[in-house]
């Protein structure tokens, strides 16, 4: 199983196009009813390696957690199970849209432990007493300076209070063990070109520079990466649905020419290419950082 195979070219900062990934309101692979699907297909993947990082952290019942970009709001309601009825969870979103999208899935799924709050990570004010816990996963990669948002995060965390985060590193990605000129293809398209702005692509190996740069304890760190063969393994629509949302932005910035990837038949051409060989295909790793303050 595993996460965001996707991996985006992004605009020079000095680019025209630059807004369109340095402004936090213009993700980079949109905000539409497929995203958020994506979005809980992702979980879907990489969920498991999400709950054994925050089981591993210390997470459980009766804690107060804070999400830091929910998304759709897997994480949320991950914690929520972790902590219970007596305890809660707020996540933190910026975009209304998705927003609603996590308050459906949650009151859909009988949770009444979680909320959310609408607000952008750069200016973050919360009227909340202390946590004891604070996550999150693939936000910090989009923030352009990791290890203050986490140094501001550690204003709202009660004494001992755990805080752990999980990101990729997209260029981390390993081969398929068998020819795959599907990937191939998606690479020679997706890969960033060199000296280009926007998301950190490697956040997952600077996670532990970035606690220790924000003052907090130095974390404890684990790679998963998952892996998946067979014809109904959900790799291959995740890997789709993730080009299939970054080729609006993509087309934009010029990065992907017109007809350069057929999308519509990407899912079935990457299980027809793994299968036929009877091989496993890598996602990109996600590496996981807790620690605890003092």
């Amino acid at each position: 199983m595993t996460r965001r195979s996707a991996i985006l070219t992004l605009p020079s900062m000095s680019s025209p196009a630059a807004p369109l990934m340095t402004d936090p309101a213009n993700y980079a692979l949109g905000r539409s009813a497929a995203e958020g699907e994506r979005l809980q297909l992702q979980h879907q993947i990489y969920g498991d390696a999400t709950r054994s990082l925050f089981v591993t952290a210390g997470i459980g019942p009766g804690m107060r957690v804070l999400d830091i970009g929910s998304g759709a709001g897997d994480v949320a309601m991950l914690a929520a199970d972790l902590v219970g009825p007596t305890g809660e969870v707020v996540g933190v979103e910026i975009a209304p849209e998705t927003i609603a999208i996590a308050e459906r899935r949650v009151a859909e799924a009988g949770w009444s432990n979680v909320r959310f709050v609408c607000a952008d990570l750069r200016d973050l004010h919360l009227d909340e007493p202390p946590f004891d816990a604070i996550v999150g996963r693939w936000v910090l990669m989009y923030q352009p300076d990791p290890a203050d948002l986490l140094r501001r995060l550690a204003a709202h965390s009660a004494p001992g209070a755990v805080f752990a985060f999980q990101e990729s590193d997209m260029l981390g990605l390993a081969p398929a063990p068998v020819p795959t000129p599907v990937q191939d293809e998606l690479r020679r398209y997706m890969l960033p070109p060199p000296k280009l702005g926007g998301p950190e692509l490697r956040m997952g190996p600077k996670l532990y520079g970035a606690f220790v740069a924000a003052g907090l304890p130095a974390p404890t760190v684990r790679i998963d990466t998952p892996v998946g063969g067979g014809p109904d393994w959900p790799g291959y629509g995740y890997i789709a649905a993730t080009a299939r949302s970054l080729l609006p932005m993509l087309s934009a910035i010029g990065a992907v020419p017109d007809g350069a990837i057929d999308v519509d038949t990407l899912e079935d051409r990457l299980r027809d290419e793994i299968v036929s060989q009877h091989g496993v295909q890598p996602l990109v790793p996600v590496y996981g950082a807790a620690t605890r303050v003092p």
